[in-house]
């Protein structure tokens, strides 16, 4: 970034409108400065400060949005060659594969596993968001069907691919509410998918002939056609190749501000590898680094849902705990005579402690405060694990009005909470500390009486 934040500042118009996002200028021109906004959002910058501003102020990588409503993929906007550095920011999107010379019974097999792998994990849903829908033959009424097919079915964000521009051109006018992505422009129809792409408003695949140097060109091409969002397919399909070349677009695009490169990237892992299984690894490599989306022939769950682990994993804030939701959590169909046990909201925690009492099988409610992705004992250190904290979230979290009982349950490592606790709770409250160890919790339930 050539300008700071202050001198980007001096050149916005100082409003403060708070129509770009931000509430004011400022932090407008910080977000700027860091690649985290488009100056195009503040509707009142002058034409003599656009000008000066418009190349310093682009992200390195533009983010772009791939279809629309719950399933919509937003992809690029990274700042970091190193997740540690700062963070990875958006996750990249997970489509399956379907083609129009594909039989009905294996269409109708992917949408339906599309539909049945969503994981609840951490009170997130972990899905894949996208399907690829392939031409075989050219035919556009044949491709825009299974389209429509797919999409009425699942909602999902949609890769159009075909080397027809007449295909591409017919489905992105008609699926253009969609936002699909089309792939791809190449140097036989860079002109004709990318007039498509422009003309509907949707995103578009610049896919090379295998080199950096062919998806340059076809980058530049399609920004002089003022086309904004598009995405990069280098055509590599060698997995060492194509992990260079990943890491060579990042680094030109952050390090070199590099613009032709400065765009999110495609991986065909199903063109990559023989096998499902050899498709994960490959879709494991580049969501490490640093696909943007991931095409796969298949979703089938034992594959997927590692996957979608690895993923959350990577693009969770290493600068912040992951966390579980505050709340109120029954764990084998409890009433209003089982025990409460209360807990932190440190996802590690929550894991463990959920998991011993689902095995004890003893009906019982968890209660998981919120200590800011802290463990017990380091929140107890830290106050946000006190009695005070534990009685003014058990109060208000409701679980008073579904049990019958007055007592609860704390961990034994914040067993000094116990006297504060009480108090809080008020007159006929009884406070009872489990184990030390989560392994033990089982042990204690079966013995336990409220």
């Amino acid at each position: 970034m050539g300008l700071t934040g202050i001198q980007i500042f001096k050149l916005l118009p100082k409003t403060n409108c708070g129509e770009c996002g931000v509430p004011t200028c400022l932090a407008f021109a910080m977000n700027l400065a860091a690649g985290k906004a488009e100056l195009d959002k503040c509707p009142y910058v002058s034409a003599e400060a656009k000008d000066k501003l418009a190349s310093e102020s682009a992200p390195p990588i533009r983010p772009l949005i791939i279809g629309t409503g719950d399933y919509a993929v937003k992809v690029g906007g990274e700042t970091v060659l190193f997740r540690h550095e700062k963070t990875f920011v958006n996750p990249p999107g997970l489509a399956v594969m379907v083609s129009t010379n594909e039989d009905a019974a294996s269409v109708d097999g992917k949408i339906d596993r599309f539909k049945k792998a969503q994981y609840d994990r951490v009170g997130l849903n972990l899905r894949a968001e996208m399907f690829a829908i392939k031409d075989v033959g050219g035919k556009a009424d044949a491709f825009c069907a299974l389209a429509q097919k797919v999409s009425d079915a699942t909602g999902a964000a949609l890769i159009f691919i075909s080397d027809s521009a007449e295909v591409l051109s017919a489905a992105a006018d008609k699926f253009k509410d969609k936002k699909p992505l089309l792939c791809a422009a190449s140097a036989a129809n860079v002109e004709a998918v990318g007039a498509a792409a422009k003309a509907a408003g949707c995103p578009v695949v610049a896919k090379g002939d295998g080199s950096l140097e062919s998806t340059i060109a076809l980058s530049e091409k399609l920004v002089a056609m003022e086309i904004k969002d598009i995405v990069l397919d280098t055509g590599t399909r060698g997995l060492k190749e194509a992990f260079a070349e990943q890491t060579m677009i990042r680094r030109a695009a952050l390090k070199d501000r590099f613009r032709p490169l400065g765009f999110p990237t495609l991986i065909m892992a199903n063109e990559m590898a023989d096998g499902l299984m050899e498709e994960a690894l490959v879709a494991a490599t580049f969501i490490a680094k640093y696909g943007a989306i991931i095409v796969m022939s298949d979703l089938q769950p034992h594959v997927l849902f590692p996957l979608l682990l690895e993923r959350l994993n990577i693009y969770t804030d290493p600068q912040r705990p992951m966390t579980a939701e505050q709340g109120i959590y029954p764990i084998n169909n409890p009433d209003e005579n089982s025990p409460v046990l209360v807990t932190c909201n440190f996802s590690l925690t929550y894991f463990i402690v959920s998991g011993e009492v689902e095995g004890s099988r003893v009906p019982s409610w968890l209660l998981v405060q919120d200590t800011e992705g802290l463990s017990v004992m380091t929140a107890w250190a830290a106050g946000k694990f006190s009695g005070e904290s534990v009685g003014t979230f058990i109060n208000k979290s409701g679980i008073k009005d579904k049990i019958k009982h007055k007592t609860i349950i704390i961990p034994g490592y914040a067993a000094g909470i116990s006297g504060e606790l009480e108090e809080e709770l008020g007159a006929g409250w009884t406070v009872s500390v489990g184990p030390r160890e989560a392994s033990q919790i089982p042990k204690f339930l079966k013995n336990f009486k409220a």
